[in-house]
């Protein structure tokens, strides 16, 4: 039955179609190997009993002849989706107990294609992290680990490191995401999977905790290309429930892989190059353009010469929207409420008790950006500036169909190694921000192991409403690298 868990979703769907196996034997695979990793502390929710129950209604779908898309495919969801009657807390105290009465579009669209939920995987608070350490519920733990050091627990990355860890260690087929500044494509280049964030407004935001609303933009994990294609296409669709929903029609994604990059010109941002970048990252991108160029593609250099205002135009953007966003937890119409002398103490005492620091230190950084004196001088410029990284895309795609740059500056690292440092690590999302500013559609692939045998991911990013490209230039880098390597100790717990 361990075999199960390492097939494709594609291979998968195959095995269920030819009656190989069943979908509750799927299922219940997968079922087992979370219960041998709860160490990794990747689900804050299992729901075995709900995924067995779908599982049986899938194989009696394929019995009928009505199976779905996905029908039969156990997935994790992320617990920032809201999934009606199981509880939801964005790993947060404050909805430690929040049971929606709802389905989140994402979710709903999955189940309705047959997918089957196993739980709901942790994430940094609020989706405010980038190391997945900042979750009320307690660390999550990458499978991977360090040749020299396999004792150290590290992190899977963040926000989305629950889902990404999970679907590493095989615990799930695939697994949902959201990605603010960077939170798919980073934790899927630490775990050694693929992760795509859509253009924003690809896939419906209803029904999504929300953290920053102008960045935060559902996406998906995967073991490759092909699996992504097939997720990505069955969650995404305009949704009349979210205002910021595109009316775009859906390309059949899985179909278009093979057309290949030949004649495709990949550009190369020359500002990516960061100063003290790992010599292991700088020969990854160099490896990945040698692949392109064999693969037939054209190699450009393009300049994107505002990218190094990226972090702190974010860094003001994100924490003001989620100062706006989070005013809704006041103790009074949902969540923890703790009771105070009049309604100010209970409000104040709720959001002390409710919140963790890093979300505090958000909070209060875009409280003070959009307060008066400092509104035009910091939120008003960033705006305007995030203008400009959007216009330098814009300028560097009438040169080429794509660009490829590095996923994160380095490998993943251990819980609690940068932790005293914010900036620190502020800064692993340095090259994913940009493309979320500008609202475009990015993905990491896994493409190499470090010196330290860890993974790492080339990043792909396209132009607006290409995801197509993204996916195909994605599937000829994992043609060229063959990743195949897996966590070797991920059923085992650190000393």
């Amino acid at each position: 039955m361990t075999e199960l868990t390492k097939l494709t979703i594609a291979e998968a769907l195959t095995g269920l179609e030819k009656k190989d196996f069943s979908a509750v034997e799927l299922t219940q695979a997968h079922i087992d190997m979370m219960e041998k990793a709860r160490h990794l502390n990747a689900f804050i929710t299992e729901t075995p009993d709900l995924a067995l129950t779908q599982a049986a209604a899938s194989d009696q779908r394929r019995a009928d002849g009505q199976a779905g898309a996905l029908d039969g495919i156990p997935l994790a969801i992320k617990d920032l989706f809201c999934t009606k009657g199981v509880r939801t807390t964005a790993s947060s105290h404050m909805l430690e107990n929040f049971t929606p009465t709802y389905e989140s579009t994402v979710t709903e669209k999955l189940f309705a294609d047959g997918a089957v939920m196993l739980g709901k995987t942790a994430l940094d608070e609020f989706a405010m992290g980038s190391s997945n350490t900042t979750s009320y519920f307690g660390n999550v733990i990458n499978p991977w680990r360090r040749d020299s050091d396999p004792a150290t627990d590290l992190v899977p990355g963040g926000s989305s490191g629950g889902s990404a860890a999970a679907l590493a260690a095989r615990l799930c087929m695939g697994s949902t995401g959201t990605d603010t500044g960077g939170s798919i494509r980073q934790p899927a280049s630490f775990c050694g999977v693929v992760g795509i964030k859509p253009t924003y407004g690809r896939c419906s935001r209803w029904g999504i905790v929300s953290f920053a609303s102008s960045l935060d933009q559902a996406g998906m994990f995967a073991r490759t290309i092909e699996d992504s294609a097939l997720l990505l296409k069955s969650a995404s669709g305009f949704d009349p429930k979210d205002s910021t929903s595109a009316q775009k029609d859906v390309p059949d994604w899985p179909t278009m892989l093979e057309s290949g990059v030949k004649g495709r010109k990949i550009g190369v941002p020359k500002e990516y190059n960061v100063d003290g970048m790992p010599a292991e990252i700088s020969k990854l991108w160099q490896r990945g353009i040698d692949w392109l160029k064999e693969a037939g593609a054209e190699i450009v250099d393009v300049s994107l010469p505002h990218t190094k205002y990226a972090l702190p135009t974010y860094y003001i953007i994100a924490p003001a929207e989620a100062s706006s966003n989070l005013a809704r937890y006041d103790g009074v119409r949902y969540g923890l409420r703790v009771e105070g002398e009049d309604l100010t103490d209970t409000y104040e005492k709720t959001r002390a008790a409710g919140f963790g620091e890093e979300v505090k230190r958000r909070i209060m950084i875009g409280t003070y950006v959009l307060s008066a004196g400092y509104y035009d001088a910091y939120y008003i410029k960033a705006q305007k500036i995030r203008r400009l990284i959007l216009q330098d895309f814009e300028k560097a795609f009438e040169q080429c169909d794509a660009l490829l740059t590095p996923t994160a500056p380095s490998s993943a690292f251990a819980i609690g190694e940068n932790e005293d440092d914010p900036i620190k690590m502020y800064l692993n999302d340095v090259f994913t921000v940009p493309a979320s500013l500008a609202g475009l559609p990015g993905l990491s692939v896994p493409a190499g192991l470090s010196e330290n045998g860890l993974p790492l991911g080339l990043q792909v990013i396209g132009k607006a409403w290409d995801e197509q490209t993204v996916l195909q230039v994605g599937r000829a880098i994992e043609q060229a690298a063959s990743f195949t390597a897996m966590p070797q100790l991920n059923m085992q717990k650190a000393a």
